[in-house]
């Protein structure tokens, strides 16, 4: 059994130690905010942080993340005040929303590690993550707004 702390609470899930996190947190944990895209960690959707780091979930093996920190969009801030999830209000960002989990998971890695971000660094981050909608340059500008309020994953 592969047990881990899930957005600050210990968790022991009973799924096979193969079984993808991503099922796992939203199967059997019951959290659905990260999204299955792919199922071959290209596109972002089901993006969440094992121990501070940006991870595709859907091919994350449950058994890898033993005694890990997971934190999922649901963990970033409860309250919806991370300064991300505030800009991505505030720049109009999603359009259907499917993947914006995923960006907003993927941006806080990059706050965390690039607090000022270059359009760059940001290009190069979020390159992974894809948007049907092409909200990319709203995503952007949320991510610079998010990082003029210093925000810290």
């Amino acid at each position: 059994m592969a047990a881990f702390q899930l957005n600050g609470r210990q968790v022991s899930p009973t799924s096979a130690d193969d079984t993808p996190l991503l099922w796992v947190i939203r199967d059997e944990i019951g959290l659905k905010g990260s999204k299955f895209g792919c199922g071959i960690g290209a596109c972002g959707a089901c993006t969440v942080h094992v121990n501070g780091k940006a991870v595709r979930s859907c091919i994350t093996p449950l058994k890898s993340v033993a005694g890990a920190e997971v934190t999922t969009i649901e963990g970033l801030d409860p309250g919806g005040n991370h300064p991300l999830q505030k800009a991505w209000i505030e720049a109009q960002t999603p359009q259907c929303g499917y993947c914006q989990s995923g960006q907003i998971m993927q941006a806080a890695a990059l706050l965390k590690a690039k607090p000022h971000p270059t359009d760059a660094d940001i290009d190069a981050a979020m390159n992974g993550n894809l948007c049907r909608c092409m909200a990319y340059v709203r995503i952007k500008k949320a991510i610079k707004l998010a990082a003029g309020e210093g925000a810290k994953a």
